[in-house]
This record gives structure tokens, C-alpha cells and sequence, in this order.
């Protein structure tokens, strides 16, 4: 690296400064060409960086608590607008650190994506029907989810610059309508990206009126440290979407303080093809899953990593159809240099619990971006029930592990063995030779996906409020959790406050007795309803 680049400022307090004491630099790299961007340096930063927020944030937090719910909608809203009218920037930036399509992947699926969820976040946000204000007029008790109290730290992913973007995406926009103030982490892979919407956020608060440490976002810092921000008692909560290995560290480390933390970490997502299916539709079935295997290069949370089977008729046609769908694809561009390793160091992993290579199965040298061979495996049944665990290790990349059941009850001892994880599917025949063998495994299933679907890859995750883009440990730290799916996903960033006989005018507005707006569905006297008493 160049000593004599200037560093990239971080956001701090309402401002761009220099980080103070930093431990170290870095760049981002292009992986559809494995080049070093090494024309932007980012900081690492210290202590006495992350401190300096955590105190701006704490400040933030107590001037966000009373300020309308219409001052937050607006800011959301004109931040949406600031990114529209920063696109080809944005665009152009993803698209070189990222190595991912700059259409229609960015410019017209994941750009909009984004906006549409900062914009439903601030409806969630002016309506307020999210907080589920509660009164009993009886005892004069009421209660309303309220925020935090502190800052809330949003650690983001490197597969979706946009629209999981710690400065923008869905946990941002849940944690900001919710109330409180964020620190942003930007993730190394895309931190130029990062920076350019740090800076539409920043207008839209100063804008908006917002406090100045409502929105903050520093680049990378070392990872003790890390451990340090989540357990900090300025802190809110915490919100990570990532591998499981970093994850669980964030988790033992909050944990053990008692601070929340909210974290979306590894799923296979498993995809159960039944007999009728496969018989009805196998060929059809083998393609529609080897497209969402190989959507993104295998780079979405969602991807099916493990399909299962029961043996009989079409179970080797449609394994040899698989086969050949893989062998015969081009590898897709990871996101990191470290992305290819990793791929093969769960490959190889795999394949030491007994599962046969059937396809791909290497790092692909001679691609010019970072690659890995698209990969498909196989084992027996009775071999995944012998280690289960290993033989659900999440290879975040084009890699589909097939398992035979060799017989319907074995197949539900499968289904049984499995981790929790984001989704699960059930692909069956659409003539009902499979629906007693769906009745079966479909509530097995359900207690271990936070998804289920019926014969649909699970790779598409719509921002909807009926949206659950979460499931049970260890695909995430919480059942109840969901990252996509306003305004469910705002309760996560919130404290239930209770009033308990406190004076009509010292009340929250939504809990007083006339209710301006007489638009929130509140629980009055064990009814929901939106009358004002």
C-alpha cells in the first residue's frame, strides 16, 4: 500500500474527519479482476474512534426520543431520494468492488430494493401502529414499544452492497424507524460504495433535522475490538448479517453483558424433492435448481445448499441432469480474494464426512476474477445422519450437496437432523401422490425454517410485510428474528416502556387518551382497535 495515500474520512458526530490513531489501512480489491483498488485507502480504526461515536450516539439517542415520528419518516424518505439521484455513482462503485452486474442486478433490482425499503420504514415510521400501543384504561396502565435508549451498531454483509449496506440497508432502516440512531460498520469489500451513501445519509439528516450523531459509519477495526463495541453499555444493540464462525463471537461477546444482538449468520436452506415431483417434473426441477444455485455465484444467504431424495425411479436422472447442468457452468466472480479458500476449505470438509465429488470442486485459477468451480456432491443418507453437522457446513458460493434417503422414514430422519435454518422447501406433484409424504414432513420442516415454501426455489426474498427473512439458531440468533419484512423487523431495534398511573400529558402521545391522528391500532381493554377512548 501507498503510505503517502490520504486516508478516507470516517463519520463521525454529524461530520467527516480523519480517523484518530488508526491501527492500520486498507483497499478494496476488484474481484472481476483480482486488481487492488489501491486508488482509495480506508482506515482501521481504533478505540478512540468507536468511542467518540458511542458517545455521539448516546447523545443522538436522547434527542431522537422526542422528536415526531414525521421527522424520521422524512429523513428516510429524502434519503431514498438522495440515493436515486446519486445512482450511476453508486452504481459504478458496487459494480467495480463487488465484481456483480451493474444491470439489472444493481442499477434496477437492488438499488430500487433499497429505496423501497427506506421508503416502507418510513411509512411504518409515521404510522406507528408498529409499536403496538397498549391500554388498559381499568388499572391506567399503557405500554408502547419505544427505542433503545443508545445507538444501534449494524454490521452488514459484502453480497448485497445496497440493500443489506450497514448505511442503508433493511437493519439501518428498521433501527432508524424504530427510533434510534445508527454507527454503521462498511464492509471492506465495498467500502468506497459505503462511503458515497454515508454521504446521501448525512444530507438527508442535516435535512431533516436530525441530530448530528444520528448516523455515523467507520470502515474496519480489529476484531478485539469489535468484541469491545458490541458489550459497550452506550450501545443499544447490535445487528450483523454474516458467517456463522464471526457471528457467534459477536454473540458470546454481547451475551455475556446482556446487550441484544440481532444476527443473521449461515443456512443451507434445504430442498426436499418428493417421489411424484420427481417423476412429474424431475428434468424441470434439476434446472430451476441449478439456476438458484448458480445465482450470484452461490452468493445469497438463501441459495440451496443441501437437496435431499429418497431413492427410486428418476433419482439417478435427475442427479446425472445436475451433473451436467454443473459441470457445464461457467464460474461465477466472487467477492473476495478469501471467498475461493474458504469455498474450498468447506468442500474439502465435506468431502472428509463422506460426501463423493461429483463436479467443479476447485478454486478456478485460470478465471480472470476470483472463482471457485461450480460444485456438486452426493452422499447417502445413512452417511449424512452419521455427521450431520459437517455435512451441513454452509459454502457460501456455488456448491449443492445431494442427499439419497433410502427410504421415506430415513428421509424424515433427515429432515429431523437438521440445523435451523432461513428457509426449507417441498417440492411435490401436482396430482397428490405426494401429499400424505408432505403431510409428514412439512411440520418436521416448518419447526426448523423460519421459510417454508412449496414448490419454489427460496433464492428471491420480496420485501413484504409478510416477509421472514430469518428462522431459528443458528441461521439466526433468534426465532423471532426477521432482517426483511416491515414492520415486523422494527420490534427487534425497540424497548417495551410501560406507564403505569403517569399523569395524561406526561404520556406519549400515541398512549394518551386522544389520539390525534386515530390511526394506530391499539389494545384497549383486551380489543384491538384503532378508536380513540
Amino acid at each position: 500500500m501507498n503510505a503517502n495515500t490520504v486516508l478516507q474520512p470516517i463519520l463521525v458526530d454529524g461530520r467527516w474527519v480523519q480517523a484518530e490513531a488508526p491501527t492500520g489501512r486498507f483497499h478494496a480489491f476488484e474481484p472481476s479482476t483480482r486488481e487492488a483498488l489501491a486508488d482509495r485507502e480506508f482506515p482501521v480504526s481504533g478505540w478512540r474512534d468507536l468511542e467518540a461515536m458511542l458517545d455521539a450516539g448516546k447523545h443522538a439517542a436522547a434527542g431522537m426520543a422526542h422528536l415526531p415520528p414525521e421527522t424520521i419518516a422524512r429523513f428516510l424518505e429524502t434519503y431514498a431520494d438522495a440515493i436515486e439521484a446519486r445512482a450511476d455513482a453508486l452504481v459504478e462503485a458496487a459494480h467495480r468492488e463487488t465484481g456483480l452486474p451493474a444491470e439489472p442486478r444493481l442499477r434496477n433490482v437492488e438499488l430500487p430494493r433499497t429505496t423501497h425499503q427506506l421508503r416502507q420504514a418510513a411509512s411504518a415510521a409515521r404510522d406507528g401502529s408498529w409499536s403496538r400501543p397498549t391500554i388498559d384504561t381499568a388499572a391506567n396502565i399503557r405500554s408502547v414499544h419505544g427505542p433503545l435508549g443508545g445507538p444501534v451498531l449494524v454490521l452488514g454483509p459484502n453480497n448485497f452492497p445496497f440493500a443489506f449496506n450497514g448505511i442503508a440497508g433493511g437493519d439501518f432502516a428498521a433501527a432508524i424507524a424504530a427510533g434510534n440512531p445508527v454507527i454503521a460498520k462498511a464492509h471492506p469489500a465495498h467500502p468506497h460504495t459505503s462511503a458515497l451513501l454515508a454521504g446521501a445519509a448525512l444530507d438527508a439528516a442535516n435535512a431533516a433535522g436530525l441530530p448530528p450523531g444520528a448516523v455515523q459509519m467507520f470502515f474496519r477495526t480489529d476484531g478485539e475490538l469489535g468484541l469491545r463495541l458490541v458489550t459497550d453499555p452506550r450501545l443499544g444493540a447490535a445487528a450483523f448479517t454474516g458467517g456463522r464462525p464471526a457471528g457467534m463471537k459477536l454473540k458470546a461477546a454481547a451475551d455475556a453483558v446482556g446487550k441484544p444482538i440481532y444476527l443473521e449468520m449461515s443456512s443451507v436452506n434445504p430442498v426436499f424433492v418428493l417421489p411424484g415431483a420427481l417423476r412429474e417434473r424431475g428434468d424441470a426441477i434439476a434446472a430451476e435448481l441449478h439456476g438458484s444455485c448458480a445465482m450470484g455465484a452461490g452468493q445469497f444467504c438463501t441459495k440451496p445448499g443441501v437437496t435431499v431424495l429418497r431413492a427410486g425411479d428418476g433419482v439417478d436422472r435427475f442427479i446425472a441432469e445436475l451433473q451436467r447442468l454443473t459441470a457445464a457452468a461457467t464460474p461465477g466472480v466472487l467477492l473476495s480474494p478469501q471467498a475461493p479458500r474458504d469455498i474450498a476449505t468447506t468442500v474439502a470438509r465435506l468431502q472428509a464426512a463422506g460426501a463423493e465429488l461429483l463436479a467443479g470442486g476447485a478454486i478456478a485459477e485460470d478465471a480472470q476474477g476470483f472463482a471457485f468451480q461450480p460444485t456438486l456432491l452426493r452422499v447417502s443418507g445413512e452417511r449424512f445422519l452419521a455427521d450431520p453437522e459437517a455435512l451441513q457446513s454452509e459454502a457460501f458460493g456455488h456448491v449443492n450437496l445431494v442427499v439419497v434417503a433410502d427410504s421415506c422414514s430415513q428421509l424424515l430422519q433427515v429432515a429431523e437432523a437438521m440445523e435451523g435454518n432461513l428457509t426449507g422447501t417441498i417440492h411435490s406433484d401436482t396430482g397428490g401422490s405426494d401429499d400424505a409424504a408432505y403431510d409428514t414432513l412439512a411440520p418436521i420442516l416448518r419447526a426448523r425454517v423460519g421459510r417454508l415454501l412449496n414448490d419454489k426455489m427460496p433464492t428471491g426474498v420480496a420485501v413484504s410485510a409478510a416477509m421472514n427473512h430469518g428462522g431459528p439458531f443458528p441461521a439466526t440468533g433468534h426465532p423471532a428474528f426477521t432482517a426483511v419484512g416491515i414492520p415486523a423487523s422494527l420490534v427487534r431495534f425497540s424497548a417495551l416502556h410501560c406507564y403505569d398511573n403517569v399523569r395524561p400529558h406526561r404520556l406519549p402521545s400515541s398512549l394518551q387518551d386522544r389520539n390525534p391522528t386515530g390511526s394506530l391500532l391499539r389494545l384497549i381493554d383486551g380489543e384491538w382497535t384503532t378508536r380513540d377512548v
